[in-house]
């Protein structure tokens, strides 16, 4: 409710930024609309009764003496049923619903309800009445969409006794629930408000302990993300960030989705826009909006309301998290946020940082990455709920010692670096090898000995050995050729290749190679690893190299990643034919032959 007793006067106008006067009684990161247009803003920085304000739509035509209004509230998102399948701007406003009212380019000013309150949900209570609630426990139940269940729950900070309970459709603002203590009854709805700037109450942060399972090989086997965990996907123009991001959410093993296009170009959002819709759940075979809400902020949108992108993202993310959920968003890109933050800045005259970034850039980093994590949730029954963030960093010319890039280095646990180069060669993921990391997968020894076979740490251990000897003796090959090698570094090399393209290569548009089970990962690398140390032992019996290259098993060994999840037993026959055809190479003819 906007209140007209306290209104300002803008007194200065620069791009997204507004000075207003006679501001008395406004604090930090109150929602204020500016001018007769009702254009919405956000204050970010007071002095005395003069007002800066953030405005989130386009200032054009704006001068001194206009009004501003001032609402005493915060930047906030609404949180309730409607929200799954929804398609929001960077300050959660319906885009079908700004489609409807002012058609296909947004107006200013619009003001738009973020969700329906004529829709009507079945509410299933599941709680008994006279039963002790507090903050966070679930009172009810909303069949959202086929695939999600949404929790209504008691809202932080509310406690008592349960002393009525709704049963049957309601819209979002009825009241489904009673809490009274000492006297006083609080109404519970299923809308619930909450300011993006805050992260929402847990009751405990856990160790995470378990990998976010994505089905794109080089990233479970090699450099996995932790259920709960941050990663980052620098890369230059065309390196596949949108890709890689668009598989994540489609194959990691995450209950709720929440993708959030922040100040990309309008041609990538409308790539988003019009796939997830199409889009199977690989799980259900129903549409993968049934589970995602998108966030769509794209480049010719104000560059103020891309910071606000990112806080609605997570502040939804977590909403679901509280319910127990495992959630994963994508952030795309973090890098046009802080570009964001750059301009503000400097429309602020702040003393610039490096880059011209302000000097807090690496705090608000933080701050936001930080809301991801494996959380015991509020509530006496004490669920486990996960947000994975995963954020895309854009950086000029991929050059990632620019300060968006390392900043956000310093945070996150995962560095996926994708390469130009390996772009260039059709090489997808082109996820660096041995420029990424992951500080997780010392966590993930117990879980993958005990869900994807005992030998799988050993056997991604003597993987990157094998693709860091690679990189060594390319070196040497690059000054003296590859005659110069013996045949166990030549067969090194060998091994190598296969491992970038029989494994790591993944091509998403693939039926069956676009997600590989963890089992189905451990037995292509066992087949690799096998052939490798049965090739090392028949050169050490005098067997040629170039007759063990030859071998038809190879081929097999390549076209494995077509095999389907319910044909791996395949695998067991292709890993005895690599002993058998070996075997053959050592006899008495082929060493007389070799020598």
């Amino acid at each position: 409710m906007t209140n007209t007793e306290n209104v300002g006067r803008v007194i200065k106008v620069s791009g997204p930024l507004v000075v207003a006067e006679h501001m008395e009684g406004a604090k930090m990161f109150d929602v204020v609309r500016v001018s007769e247009n009702r254009l919405i803003g956000e204050i970010i920085e007071v002095r005395g009764d003069t007002a800066s304000i953030q405005v989130y739509e386009e200032t054009g035509g704006l001068g001194p003496g206009e009004p501003v209004y001032t609402t005493g509230m915060a930047l906030s998102v609404e949180l309730g049923p409607g929200l799954i399948e929804s398609i929001y701007d960077g300050i959660q406003r319906p885009l079908d619903a700004i489609y409807e009212q002012v058609g296909s380019r947004i107006a200013r000013g619009v003001e738009v309800q973020s969700l329906s309150r004529t829709r009507k949900w079945n509410f299933k209570p599941v709680m008994p009445l006279g039963q002790f609630v507090q903050g966070g426990d679930i009172v009810g139940t909303v069949q959202e969409t086929t695939l999600v269940v949404h929790k209504v729950m008691v809202p932080p900070g509310v406690e008592g006794t349960l002393t009525f309970l709704h049963e049957g459709e309601a819209v979002i603002e009825d009241t489904v629930a009673r809490v009274e203590k000492d006297g006083k009854t609080t109404e519970v709805s299923m809308l619930q408000t909450w300011p993006v700037r805050r992260g929402r109450p847990y009751t405990e942060k856990l160790s995470p302990t378990e990998p976010l399972i994505t089905g794109q090989r080089v990233i479970d086997m090699f450099f996995p993300v932790a259920r709960g965990g941050t990663a980052s996907i620098p890369g230059p123009f065309g390196s596949g960030k949108t890709v890689t991001q668009h598989q994540l959410a489609k194959w990691a093993d995450a209950e709720i989705v929440v993708y959030v296009g922040c100040g990309e170009r309008g041609n990538e959002m409308t790539d988003v826009l019009n796939e997830f819709p199409e889009l199977k759940d690989p799980k259900s075979g129903e549409p993968l909006m049934k589970r995602t809400v998108l966030i769509a902020n794209t480049s010719d949108m104000p560059v103020a309301a891309r910071e606000a992108s990112i806080y609605t993202g997570i502040t939804i993310a977590e909403y679901f998290r509280d319910m127990g959920y495992s959630v994963a968003l994508m952030a795309d890109s973090t890098s046009r946020w802080a570009e964001a933050l750059r301009e503000m800045s400097g429309r602020l005259e702040e003393m610039p940082g490096e880059e011209g970034y302000p000097a807090y850039l690496g705090s608000r980093l933080a701050e936001f990455y930080e809301r991801a994590g494996k959380v015991t949730c509020l509530g006496q029954e004490g669920r486990i709920g996960a947000l994975t963030a995963v954020g895309a960093v854009s950086p000029p010319g991929g050059d990632i010692s620019e300060p968006v890039s390392q900043n956000t280095l310093r945070i996150v646990k995962v560095f996926w670096a994708l390469d130009a180069t390996l772009a260039y060669r059709r090489h997808f993921p082109a996820i660096n090898w041995l420029n990424s990391y992951s500080l997780y997968t010392d966590n993930f020894t117990d879980y993958y000995k005990d869900n994807a076979g005992s030998e799988w740490v050993d056997l991604r251990g003597e993987a990157m050995r094998i693709l860091q000897e690679e990189a060594e003796l390319e070196e040497i090959v690059r000054l003296v050729g590859v005659e110069a090698l013996s045949e166990k570094e030549r067969l090194t090399l060998e091994t190598a290749r296969s491992i970038r393209e029989d494994f790591l290569h993944q091509n998403s548009f693939h039926e069956v190679d676009t997600y590989a089970s963890l089992e189905k990962q451990f037995k292509m690398m066992k087949l690799i690893m096998h052939f490798h140390h049965q090739g090392l032992q028949a050169t050490q019996q005098g067997a040629n190299l170039l007759e063990i290259l030859k071998l038809p098993v190879r081929d097999q060994i390549a076209r494995a990643r077509y095999l389907a999840e319910d044909d791996l037993a395949a695998m067991d026959k292709i890993e005895t034919a690599i002993r058998e055809q070996i075997a053959g190479l050592t006899g008495d003819d082929l060493e007389s032959q070799y020598a």
